[in-house]
């Protein structure tokens, strides 16, 4: 299950790039969440390494984003 999550992470941040904060701050709020409401997990210390995987997976997707945002402004511009 975890592999599956990498790539929903990343997808995560590439669809919502635009909004990097809320999107990294929703990534390391809701992923342990889930986890725990899923049963897979409980509320322990651990779960801020979980919370840490997911906004560093989320970022990957965020900048991609902002980097194909940058691309298109400049060649727009020139």
């Amino acid at each position: 299950m975890a592999a599956a999550v990498i790539p929903l992470l990343v997808l995560f941040g590439l669809l919502l790039g635009r909004w990097w904060r809320s999107t990294l701050i929703t990534a390391a709020v809701a992923w342990p969440v889930l986890l725990v409401a899923g049963g897979v997990a409980s509320v322990e210390p651990g779960l801020l390494g979980a919370a840490g995987l997911a906004a560093v997976n989320t970022g990957v997707g965020v900048l991609i984003h902002q980097g194909i945002l940058r691309l298109t402004r400049t060649f727009r511009h020139s």
